[in-house]
């Protein structure tokens, strides 16, 4: 069976669901360029085991609903669901990996599919035809825990298993409230330069320097002020492998602040 590579993609707004724009239309063709997993691990933002009681989650329904975890949004994005199986099997691999490192992980059998995984993912995959497993991130560990946590997972890309790391490479959603740009707007400065940033030290692998982004990079904190959607980024570099080999598969904005990034790792 071919290795396939781990993902980090930017969701977005789940307007991105049906709202025109480039990020769009690439994960809308990008299924068609990936060997055809036989199911996805999804590590989403929006599955966070702070908001848990600390209690780190991996699905484990046979067929998990479509989570509506947003509001203000028009009734057509209410109405949307994303019918893909789960896939108890998988879960329980994954709980076995993670156990193996020491990583702590509970099989939820209840929750399911949060639109950082059901939005782009109905884009990859409309058909709604591969399984599809979620495991929560922790925004109250550390980058190094979600690196782990992605070297863990790794053996799951030999077996068939699309790891793909839901997030955004910018998300600071208070200026975009601030400002409402339009969805064309350019990015600013602050943005672009920190996107850079994050360009040349994937080109480089320098993998300390963008587990530390928000630190160190340029306007980090502008970008991130709080972390929970770059920690999806650092357990996609984990599955990967060492050296850090990055390939930045698209780059655009939606709104000028959010940068909507996709990068393979393998």
């Amino acid at each position: 069976m071919r290795r396939l590579p781990s993902l980090f993609l930017s969701h977005g707004s789940p307007m991105m669901a049906f709202e025109p724009s480039p990020a769009r239309d690439f994960l809308a063709g990008l299924g068609d360029h990936l060997p055809r997993p036989r199911a996805i691990l999804v590590v989403s933002a929006h599955h966070d085991a702070a908001y848990q009681g600390g209690r780190a989650t991996v699905t484990a329904s046979p067929a998990p609903p479509t989570i509506h975890d947003f509001g203000g949004f028009p009734d057509e994005l209410f109405a949307m669901r994303y019918p893909a199986p789960g896939d108890p099997a998988l879960a329980d691999r994954v709980v076995e990996l993670l156990a193996d490192h020491g990583l702590a992980v509970t099989a939820d059998p209840e929750r399911g599919l949060d639109h950082g995984a059901w939005v782009p993912l109905s884009l990859i995959y409309p058909a709604a035809d591969v399984p599809v497993v979620s495991l929560s991130v922790h925004s109250n560990a550390s980058p190094e825990w979600h690196h782990a946590l992605g070297q863990a997972l790794a053996p799951l890309r030999d077996e068939g298993v699309l790891i793909v790391g839901s997030g955004s490479i910018t998300h600071n959603l208070r200026a975009y409230f601030t400002t409402r740009p339009p969805i064309d707007a350019p990015a600013p400065a602050w943005v672009s330069d920190f996107t850079d940033w994050i360009a040349d030290r994937m080109a480089a692998g320098a993998t300390g320097d963008i587990l530390h982004a928000v630190e160190r990079a340029p306007h980090g904190r502008d970008n991130h002020p709080t972390p929970d959607h770059i920690l999806p980024l650092f357990v996609a570099m984990g599955a990967g492998g060492a050296p850090l080999r990055a390939a930045r598969l698209h780059a655009s904005t939606t709104y000028g602040l959010l940068a909507m990034d996709v990068y393979a790792f393998d």
